[in-house]
């Protein structure tokens, strides 16, 4: 290991200095996209609580995000790699405690009651899969290719030699810990899995796991997505008919339509509409009252409506950044886990915003995700902030060029 003293000393802000200031401005908007939107809830008569209390609780979260940004962006990824297994375990736990002891919201147990604040464990376990897959990954780069991670149909057959082997070597070490995580996820949101999956993926994809594999890991995938919506599984009911709604808005009219009949995403559309090109201005929203949650699930689209479509192009942008950024960090890390790491972090981030957006103007089915960053959230945005740090730390490392370089775990093998 080769430890690089840094030239002016201590710095509170390392790494990616492009990545900070992406990570400022989605800060800067998500302040005005909340204290404009919370304005119903303000209004509400059950709440009452004004929109400077929505302000200063967002202020909290951003603030307590920011500070374990800072803390985790300080931690060395050999440190990530120790305590992989461990963090990975402990948020499959907490994930599966909350179908006992959780809040159930809108037909969906998702958060523990911890005091005055709720904690999604799912989202920790987000981040846990990526950290422990990319663990996985990067320990068996001298012998990926050569590795098969799923098993035979014929179940049967499992107990023979051959599948065993399957089985000790791909399945159990690499496969296994992504199917957890999407199962004990799966029950109360399914795009939440879905989003693990992908980004376990594509992860596998540039492990150089074999893509033969790969192809038939996504058939088999796309098989037990059907059968689950099928049988009712989980959310697979809920999710059956959000794909049913967005078949309908496609193929039937919808015009004359009352507005008590609307779904939001009918009326995030018409928020994006009468937003225009530079928006209604901040505070001008008319749609803000008539979604159910625009502070959280419809964010872009009140974005859009108040700020308009130029800037609206500028934060789908922004996120997509995250991503270049994220590669380029990758291409300097010469190690498999840093690189692995920063890879999948990213495209969870940058999925799940794509997701987001694609809701909003009904380009696939409603799924309840928020806008990384931007959205009115606690666990979400600590856990993205996490793993933004996590980014961040890699990238200082290689500034520093300060990574431990295992033998056997390059990403282009020996």
């Amino acid at each position: 290991m080769n430890n690089v003293a840094e030239p002016h000393g201590w710095r509170p802000f390392t790494g990616d200095r492009v990545l900070w200031v992406i990570i400022a401005t989605l800060a800067t908007i998500s302040v005005l996209v909340v204290y404009s939107s919370t304005a119903k809830m303000a209004y509400d008569a059950h709440t009452a609580r004004s929109t400077a209390h929505f302000l200063r609780s967002q202020f909290t979260v951003l603030g307590g995000s920011l500070f374990a940004m800072l803390v985790v962006q300080r931690i060395n990824s050999r440190v990530y790699n120790f305590f992989a297994r461990p963090v990975y375990f402990l948020s499959v736990l907490a994930t599966v405690a909350v179908y006992f002891i959780g809040v159930s919201i809108n037909g969906a147990a998702r958060w523990i009651p911890l005091g005055p604040i709720q904690f999604q464990p799912s989202e920790a376990l987000k981040v846990a899969t990526v950290l422990f897959l990319a663990q996985q990954l990067a320990g068996r780069q001298s012998k990926i290719d050569k590795i098969r991670i799923v098993p035979s149909w014929k179940f049967w057959t499992w107990t023979t030699p051959p599948q065993q082997k399957i089985w000790r070597e791909g399945t159990w070490p690499i496969l296994m810990p992504v199917l957890v995580a999407c199962l004990v996820i799966f029950p109360a949101h399914f795009s939440s899995a879905l989003l693990v999956f992908l980004a376990s993926w594509v992860m596998m994809l540039i492990g150089r796991v074999r893509f033969g594999e790969l192809l038939k890991l996504l058939a088999w995938a796309v098989a037990a997505a059907v059968l689950a919506t099928q049988l009712n599984l989980g959310r697979g009911g809920t999710a059956g008919n959000r794909f049913d709604t967005w078949v309908r808005l496609w193929s039937e009219p919808q015009t004359e339509k009352p507005i008590d009949y609307l779904t939001d995403t009918e009326r995030s559309m018409i928020a994006i509409h009468n937003g225009g090109i530079f928006g209604e201005g901040a505070g001008q929203s008319a749609m803000r009252v008539e979604m159910i949650h625009p502070e959280s699930d419809y964010a872009f689209a009140f974005f859009v409506e108040e700020y308009g479509l130029l800037l609206a192009v500028v934060l789908l942008m922004l996120y997509l950044w995250i991503f270049f950024r994220a590669i380029e960090i990758f291409r300097r890390c010469g190690t498999a886990f840093p690189g692995l790491l920063v890879l999948g972090l990213a495209l969870q981030i940058t999925c799940q915003a794509l997701l987001h957006i694609m809701v909003t103007v009904n380009m696939c089915p409603e799924t309840g995700q928020t806008l990384p960053l931007i959205s009115r959230g606690g666990s979400a945005v600590l856990f993205t902030a996490i793993a933004l740090g996590m980014i961040l730390s890699v990238s200082r490392q290689n500034d520093e060029k300060s990574h431990d370089t295992p033998k056997g775990e390059t990403l282009y093998g020996n």
